[in-house]
């Protein structure tokens, strides 16, 4: 492991401090915890002397390879490299709703709903942006999380997705009252 030499990690007194605040503070990932616990077992300043990369895997419970691509990242890039995760430039999954797309759904909720019902629902949404070719497929999750973000509610005049839902604490159940309430169950089955 001649490359192993060549890329020793030498921390300073400033680099140390800081990783064993890391390891200590309890508020950082598990991931970027255990690769400051390695670089810190790394050093070649360590005071009871450099571990070696097949005991630093053994001690942290991860691989000898994880160890020497830690190590180089904080040869070659620097400490935050080596601790951080690298930054996505584009997210895992495209996401289904565009600008245009957004415009269109708000479009469609202005329209007058479907016969036979009074309002747009979440599922008659997604049915009508799929009817009108506009996206392959799409679930109402979607679609209620796109409404949210631009802030509009496709139901009644009221200004909610839900007309005919009680306002906030109207709820007999939510009232405070001197007097207890009866539970209709328990009059009910007398």
């Amino acid at each position: 492991m001649d490359g192993e030499r060549k890329l020793s990690v030498r921390l300073n007194a400033e680099e140390r401090q800081r990783l064993e605040t890391l390891t200590r503070n309890g508020t950082s990932s598990a991931k970027r915890i255990m690769h400051a616990r390695l670089l810190l077992m790394a050093d070649q300043d360590h005071p009871q002397g450099r571990y070696k990369d097949i005991q630093i895997a053994e001690a942290l419970g991860v691989h000898v390879n994880t160890v020497a691509r830690t190590r180089r990242k904080f040869c070659r890039k620097g400490e935050k490299a080596a601790i951080d995760r690298k930054v996505r430039l584009t997210p895992p999954v495209p996401a289904v709703m565009d600008g245009a797309l957004e415009a269109q759904l708000v479009a469609i909720c202005c329209t007058p709903a479907p016969e036979g019902r009074r309002c747009w629902t979440m599922s008659l949404l997604a049915g009508e942006l799929v009817k009108r070719k506009l996206v392959v497929s799409i679930g109402r999750e979607t679609v209620r999380k796109t409404l949210k973000k631009t802030s509009f509610n496709p139901g009644a005049p009221s200004g909610s997705a839900f007309p005919n839902a009680m306002p906030p604490g109207s709820s007999p159940r939510w009232k405070s009252s001197s007097t207890p309430m009866p539970c209709p169950r328990t009059t009910a089955s007398r």
